[in-house]
């Protein structure tokens, strides 16, 4: 089950104000429009990270 979600369905103390995610697959910047890879963990391949997270990945 991804961590990394479209949306969120928890309680938002602050809108829009998360510019990076950082976990153990690596590391992402949020963007306009989705999410873009900064960094991979070692051993976890992009096909790996799309497969686990649900959010938009932009190249």
């Amino acid at each position: 089950e991804s961590k990394v979600l479209k949306a969120c369905t928890l309680p938002l103390t602050g809108k829009a104000v998360v510019d990076r995610i950082i976990t153990n697959l690596g590391v992402l910047d949020v963007v306009e429009g989705g999410l873009r890879i900064v960094e991979l963990a070692d051993g976890v391949t992009e096909e790996d990270l799309r497969k686990s997270t649900e959010a938009t990945i932009v190249a």
